[in-house]
């Protein structure tokens, strides 16, 4: 890579040097310039040789502007410089592009290769990028597993299964999930709730620590315990007039518009006034039937069992929970030393306006004290990495923003860069707005233990922290299609993607018509009985899982026995018969025609075959391979007399050459295009690689070469230290810059060539539609030509027979009639065509061979068609 990228810096000197000569003399140099200035002329010059557009070299990159003695110079991947005006040394100019190579070296995609860069440099700068990413991946990869492990999973195991499985009592098999009633909330709070916070005894009956609880004997129970909860006021709803002497007291469902705040009960203490969330320095939490607030009533519990027993008696005592409670929260975090996690716990019980209660649940492992063990210290190598990694795409993606502006937007895979680069930084900024809350809050524990530490919040925003981080790996992922796709056969996933596009946006409108229309009918006729049904949100996934093949059909035929099978069949035959394979149908169709689409497309070098001919390249400088020419030498050996190319090919493919290099090499020697090597051929072929292979051998002996000798790359052997020329006799060794091609009159020819197999394919398949007129022509005189015989025949055969039917000959004069108006009309078409398909010169005279016809004028050949083809010029 050095040495390319010093060859690249001589060049571009020399041509700097070459330039500026150039202009003082006021004469173009021999090969295209880069100037702008120089490129009208050189047009002039050369005819063959077209500048590029503006716009073209704009979106190839960042332009360095310079001004030396009146020349105008540009040089890609550079940005805008404000240089003064005036002469500037060849110094300065270097430097300039030794930055400008750094930046293209360090930040080169392939958005910002030229237009015009060859297949291969663009595949290079592709596997660049792909492995630069691939890294990228690895890292985001270790980081996000090195911080979950299983011993989470069974960390909030064995917690749920103490508070949530444990009965309220020996008689009863009544746990938290199955609470139904008030008095069971009161019963688990003085059973298993105050059996699972405090371990003071061993099995054996001895005590544990003085003060502190080991839940599991080994899980510290950080500060104290929470309970809370949160009130709405009687009369938040409206009583109807004819009940109001029934009914007393009204309490509506939870909102913070009807929360109560006015003391209650004993009136002192927080456990008896309302405190605000601020104070409590609490969050919203959403739970099953509303979302509350982070303030309400509370009472923190002590850190011994007899106190904590008295305090929930006092608060069952005293009708602390009435029918205007609507939520009971109860908060402990716990830490684990010997796996280094906390786990935050927080059991909520809903009261809902219907009477009972609804349980959830939520136990949070987090990890909040980082750098311990040694692979904890790795982990941190690898963040320091991923933020360098943030930094570099950042400033890639800002790069190619500069060059391609608004366009850059209209690719997805670069919106999803941006998406990833915004979640990498939210998850950065979590990261460290975490470490540095966790060692306020642990400062702040161990100063007063009775206090309760609010490690709610960090559980808050480590959750957003485990989401922000799963879709970020996730579209990192998905990302790497990116690069598949360079693959043919990788591509077809895509490419069947974004043709069926819009039939599968037909089918979806008419897919979601017909299901949300079922969903609405489940919900109105099964909603009141069915827990699956009982929400319009419930009824979506539902029918979901009914589709899936998740189903309960007994349910349904209980909650109504007429409209329960009904719904329940018809909407099995036309969203699983009917909709789901018209889905499948639209994919195949399109994923078939993508399959004969790209058998039909041109090979092109692919990532594979780059990294192949890489692979070999250094097995040959290694010596444990041969060269292509030694392969292809050992087969004309071996064939001797007659060699065809499937004998070429099967030999050569075994010894791991591509299709391509052994067609252009058979097709460079098959001069008589019989598909197969004379001796004469084989002779010539021998010559050739007699002579490439002491080209080879002074390519490898005279090590470094001159920087003049770079040149591009062959059909044996596509590398840059190898030559060739576009003749038909043998390349040779080029020791001088006079007997080669620059670089820019090479992508002069080769855009020549793409021009000139443009417009042959176009002359060919133009001549093919009018060869498929003129047989459609000789087939309709061949017609006609019978029907005039058969009306002779038939008059032939009236006169033989003596018959004069007055009818029969109205019917041969019509017949007559309707063949002469059919000649007739055909004429006059073929008449217009003639007129508009032939080209005419200046003075109205048919175009000679010699004069090249515009694309509009050369299209009238599809036109012509009739007299025989008379309008057909080549």
């Amino acid at each position: 890579m050095a040495g390319g990228g010093g060859c690249r810096r001589g060049r571009e000197q020399l041509e700097l040097e070459r330039l500026g000569e150039a202009a003082r003399a006021g004469s173009c140099p021999p090969s295209p310039p880069l100037s702008a200035c120089s490129r009208q002329a050189w047009s002039r010059d050369n005819p063959g040789f077209e500048p590029e557009e503006d716009g073209a070299a704009a979106a190839a990159g960042p332009v360095l502007e310079m001004e030396m003695d009146g020349l105008h110079l540009k040089h890609p991947f550079a940005f805008q410089l404000p240089f003064s005006k005036g002469p500037i040394n060849s110094f300065s100019y270097s430097v300039f592009l030794r930055m400008s190579s750094m930046i293209q070296s360090l930040w080169g995609t392939r958005l910002m290769e030229e237009s015009n860069t060859s297949r291969e440099r663009y595949l290079k700068s592709v596997l660049r990028e792909l492995i630069t990413y691939v890294i990228f991946l690895v890292v985001l990869c270790v980081l996000t597993y090195g911080t979950v492990s299983s011993s989470m999973y069974y960390y909030t195991r064995v917690m749920s299964q103490l508070f949530l499985e444990t009965p309220v009592s020996k008689t009863e098999r009544t746990d938290f999930k199955t609470l139904s009633t008030m008095d069971d909330f009161w019963k688990f709070t003085e059973g298993p709730l105050l059996d699972g916070l405090y371990w003071e005894m061993w099995y054996n009956n001895k005590t544990m620590a003085e003060n502190k609880s080991f839940i599991y004997y080994e899980n510290l129970l950080l500060g104290v315990p929470r309970i809370r909860q949160l009130k709405v006021r009687n009369g938040s709803c409206s009583i109807p007039e004819d009940l109001k002497d029934e009914i007393k007291d009204c309490y509506d469902v939870y909102s913070v518009a009807n929360e109560d705040t006015a003391p209650f009960g004993l009136r002192n203490g927080t456990a008896w006034t309302y405190t605000n969330e601020k104070d409590l320095n609490g969050s919203s939490h959403w739970g099953l039937i509303a979302t509350y607030s982070g303030a309400g009533y509370y009472q923190d519990l002590s850190r011994t069992r007899e106190v904590t027993a008295l305090q929930i008696a006092s608060l069952k005592k005293n009708l602390w929970l009435d029918r205007g409670t609507r939520a009971t929260f109860i908060d402990f975090s716990v830490y684990n030393a010997n796996i280094n996690l906390f786990c935050v716990v927080r059991l909520l019980v809903e009261f809902p306006a219907t009477g009972g209660l609804v349980t959830s649940w939520q136990f949070q492992p987090v990890r909040l004290i980082h750098y311990i063990s040694t692979f904890d210290f790795f982990l941190a190598a690898c963040e320091m990495a991923f933020c360098l990694f943030v930094l570099y795409y950042t400033v890639e993606e800002i790069l190619e923003i500069h060059i391609h502006r608004l366009r850059y937007f209209r690719s997805l895979w670069n919106c999803l860069d941006i998406v990833i680069i915004v979640l990498s930084v939210v998850a950065i900024g979590i990261s460290i707005y975490r470490t540095s809350t966790v060692d306020m809050l642990l400062k702040k524990l161990l100063e007063d233990q009775n206090s309760f530490p609010n490690f709610e919040p960090l559980a808050y925003w480590q959750m957003q922290f485990n989401n922000i981080t799963a879709v970020t790996v996730f579209f990192v992922w998905i990302k790497l299609f990116k690069f598949v796709n360079f693959n043919r056969t990788m591509s077809q996933l895509s490419t069947t993607m974004s043709r069926c596009v819009k039939d599968v946006i037909g089918f979806a409108i008419m897919f979601f018509i017909i299901f949300l229309a079922y969903a609405q009918l489940a919900y109105l006729v099964f909603g009141t009985q069915i827990d699956d049904f009982s929400t319009f949100q419930d009824c979506i996934f539902t029918q979901f899982r009914i589709i899936l093949g998740d189903f309960n059909f007994t349910e349904v035929e209980e909650a109504n026995r007429i409209l329960g099978p009904i719904y329940f069949t018809t909407f099995v035959f036309f969203m699983f018969f009917i909709l789901l394979n018209m889905f499948l149908a639209i994919i195949n169709d399109t994923y078939s025609e993508v399959k004969s689409d790209m058998a039909q497309q041109k090979a092109e070098m692919e990532l594979s075959d780059l990294i192949r001919k890489g692979y070999n390249k250094a097995m040959i400088k290694l010596k444990l391979k041969k060269t292509t020419v030694d392969d292809i030498s050992e087969s004309l050996r071996q064939g001797g007399g007659k060699l065809n190319f499937d004998e070429l090919r099967q030999d050569l493919k075994g010894k791991g050459h591509t299709d391509a290099e052994i067609e252009a090499i058979f097709t460079k020697y098959d001069q008589d295009g019989d598909q197969e090597l004379t001796e004469h051929e084989h002779q010539q072929m021998r010559d050739d690689l007699e002579k490439e292979r002491e080209d080879l051998d002074l390519d490898r002996s005279s090590l470094p070469r001159p920087l003049s000798s770079r040149s591009f790359p062959r059909s044996l052997d596509d590398s840059e230290e190898d030559e060739d020329e576009d003749s038909g006799h043998s390349s040779r060794r080029r020791g001088s810059s006079s007997s080669g091609v620059s670089y820019e009159e090479f992508q002069v020819l080769m855009r020549r060539v793409d021009r000139m197999e443009h417009s042959i394919g176009s002359i060919v398949s133009k001549i093919d539609a009018v060869i498929v007129k003129l047989e459609a022509m000789e087939r309709a005189k061949i017609k006609r030509r019978d029907v005039l015989g058969r009306l002779l025949d038939g008059v032939t055969e009236d006169e033989r027979l003596g018959r004069d039917s007055e009818i029969h000959r109205e019917q041969m004069e019509r017949l007559v009639r309707e063949e002469l108006e059919r000649w007739e009309s055909d004429d006059t078409a073929s008449q217009m065509s003639h007129r508009l398909g032939t080209p005419l010169g200046l003075n109205g005279q048919p175009r000679s061979r010699n004069s090249r016809p515009s694309s509009s004028q050369s299209d009238g050949i599809d036109g012509g068609g009739g007299n025989g083809g008379n309008n057909i010029h080549m």
